[in-house]
């Protein structure tokens, strides 16, 4: 059958974690997790910001199975609290590794722990994140792990000798583009160990594509579009959908029963639509690239993956 991304197979019996599922896209993604039956635990860097968005999917689903978990992805030391949290659960149907930053300094900037930001927060912490959980998801028959990429990725390059963005002129952009390249290498990576090592965790890519919260539902104290937004949103329509329709390719990843290890979702036509299996960028894919960012990974975490 066609997939309908408003109307996912049920998802009654299973358990989500969102990394950022207290605002933007996390939280769609989280809303339609548990609209379709799944208990789902949303990670948010406050309690206030966890609080506003369970309200909201209460709101939206009553008698959703919903709760939350505190987790700042820029440190080490709070993932480690999370994850020792989260891995209480007795099984994890899928990790959604959603949360990220995206371009919040103008200048080069460093996480606690010593890293430039987006690569610490988008793919580092993710990377420890889920190294500790993997025990927890291996236990659970079918588990999957999806890592959000990013078509930015299509737009700049890879540079693995400049992972920490230090070299030359700083740009954000492309230091976030080169974030989300070390979050889909580290999907196809983690997809290509899983298969050598015969696990029955799978693990995905998928992109969002473009999105304005000018086009997205409202949702009290987690989105409430300005009429500015709203406006700027039917001008600028070429740049995307909704925060709410660019969590379905996520969602499909997550959930599509006929979804494989290793493949990369996104919305059909890059930007905004139905999602549909694509091709991600070769520097993203490659497997030398692949194993380098695993050991590097490995290295800046302290953490060896279980795998």
């Amino acid at each position: 059958m066609p997939w309908d991304p408003e109307h996912i197979p049920t998802q009654v019996g299973k358990t989500f974690v969102v990394t950022g599922g207290n605002a933007g896209i996390g939280y769609f993604i989280a809303e339609q997790l548990a609209a379709a039956g799944g208990q789902v635990v949303i990670t948010s860097r406050t309690q206030a910001r966890a609080d506003a968005a369970l309200a909201a999917i209460r709101a939206q689903v009553p008698g959703a199975q919903v709760s939350a978990v505190l987790l700042d992805l820029s440190s080490f030391a709070s993932v480690r609290a999370a994850a020792a949290t989260l891995s209480s659960l007795p099984r994890i149907e899928a990790l959604i590794e959603n949360a990220g930053s995206i371009m919040a300094t103008k200048g080069r900037a460093e996480t606690e722990d010593g890293n430039e930001l987006m690569f610490g927060t988008n793919h580092l912490g993710h990377f420890l994140l889920t190294a500790l959980l993997f025990p927890t998801l291996e236990k659970t028959p079918a588990s999957r792990i999806v890592t959000v990429g990013s078509g930015a990725t299509r737009l700049r390059g890879f540079d693995l000798d400049d992972l920490q963005s230090t070299k030359g002129r700083y740009s954000a952009f492309g230091t976030y583009a080169r974030s989300k390249h070390a979050t889909q290498s580290f999907g196809f990576e983690l997809d290509r160990r899983l298969r050598a090592a015969g696990s029955s965790v799978t693990a995905l890519v998928a992109h969002p594509g473009g999105a304005q919260d000018g086009n997205s539902p409202r949702r009290p104290g987690v989105l409430e579009p300005t009429s500015g937004e709203r406006l700027r949103a039917r001008l600028l329509f070429f740049i995307g959908g909704s925060k709410e329709t660019a969590a379905w390719s996520i969602v499909r990843a997550a959930t599509d029963p006929d979804a494989r290890g290793g493949d990369y979702w996104g919305p059909r036509n890059n930007l905004s639509g139905p999602p549909v299996r694509q091709k991600p960028a070769a520097q993203s894919h490659g497997a030398g690239a692949g194993a380098s960012l695993w050991r590097t990974s490995e290295d800046l975490v302290g953490q060896r993956f279980p795998i």
